[in-house]
């Protein structure tokens, strides 16, 4: 016997946990597996993202916000004593709207959040996030949704609402309704367009220079200027991978010498490989050692390249280019 009500409380269980927001979390976590899982500049990839940014985060915060759902002005003068327990809720269509516009918001913050930890701003990274926030979140409005009274809950009726609308119940709610529901569809096509450019164009890659300072750390801005004959500056390199899939970089480093701001004479002093997965960085420690005269003053460029860079590297054809001037002298620092 005990078994039996056992059995029927984690049913009766089952049955009060809310269906949408259980669509919500297996719509993100779906999402977060075609992400992370499918090939990169796919159109399937692009669909699956979609609702992870711009839907299901906003949906599960506002189901925290709003865990009522609606009642018109009669029910709520009627019950005023319930009204300050349990706030008036918002229809349907208020909630895709808002759930579309705390989405925009969210996704941004959290992407701010990534950029300052170890996980950096990476396509994987950020999809986690979306993922984790919007399960967890959910599970929150489960909570808050089931601590109101049964008869007050928001639940998802789209027969109901279809009939209401059918009936010409509140007229001035049902216009409000459909054109915040315009609303909603216009901001999210502009969001899509936005969504695609950045994707069309191949996202970027980055390249940088470092130094190390008297405490060991990295920093850009010291490298030293002044070298004597045959002697190195140690630099570190950086390349960066946002341009949305795996990248194999060659790096250049050339030694030149300018006259009236052009270069007259290009040396190749090294080259560095690495292959580098979308949205991480690699960094490699170099020696360059100038081969000017004493006295002369050359620029020191570093040219990013995709795969083999060409015969006669130069800016104009580079993915990034970052330079330092330094001064072979027989005594540098004097």
């Amino acid at each position: 016997m005990s078994l039996r009500t056992s059995t029927q409380t984690r049913l009766g269980s089952v049955r009060r946990y809310p269906g949408d927001l259980a669509i919500v979390s297996l719509v993100a976590i779906g999402a977060y597996v075609a992400v992370t899982g499918v090939a990169d500049e796919t159109a399937l990839r692009l669909l699956a993202a979609l609702p992870l940014v711009l839907f299901v985060p906003g949906y599960a915060l506002v189901s925290v916000l709003f865990p009522a759902g609606e009642r018109d002005a009669r029910e709520t003068a009627a019950t005023a004593v319930d009204a300050e327990t349990y706030p008036r809720g918002i229809d349907v269509v208020e909630r895709l709207g808002l759930a579309l516009a705390v989405s925009v918001a969210v996704a941004p913050l959290l992407a701010l959040g990534l950029a300052v930890t170890e996980w950096g701003l990476g396509t994987a990274s950020t999809a986690a996030a979306l993922c984790v926030f919007t399960v967890v979140v959910a599970q929150i409005g489960v909570v808050r949704r089931l601590r109101v009274p049964e008869a007050k809950r928001f639940r998802v009726a789209p027969l109901a609402a279809l009939a209401g609308f059918r009936q010409g119940e509140s007229g001035a709610v049902t216009v409000t309704s459909l054109l915040l529901g315009i609303a909603v569809i216009v901001a999210a096509g502009a969001l899509l367009v936005g969504l695609i450019a950045p994707v069309s164009s191949g996202g970027f890659s980055q390249l940088a220079l470092y130094t190390e300072n008297e405490s060991g750390d990295l920093v850009t801005g010291g490298i030293q200027d002044e070298v004597a004959p045959g002697e190195s500056v140690p630099v570190t390199v950086e390349m960066e991978n946002q341009a949305g899939e795996e990248m194999t970089y060659t790096a250049v480093v050339q030694q030149q010498t300018l006259e009236d701001d052009a270069v007259v004479d290009r040396t190749e002093l090294d080259t560095i490989s690495a292959t580098v997965t979308d949205g991480s960085s690699v960094q490699e420690e170099l020696e360059v050692t100038p081969t000017a005269e004493s006295g002369e003053t050359v620029r020191i460029s570093v040219l990013l390249y995709e795969d083999e860079p060409p015969s006669e590297p130069t800016a104009e054809d580079a993915l990034a280019e970052t330079t330092f001037w330094v001064t072979v002298t027989e005594d540098p620092g004097a």
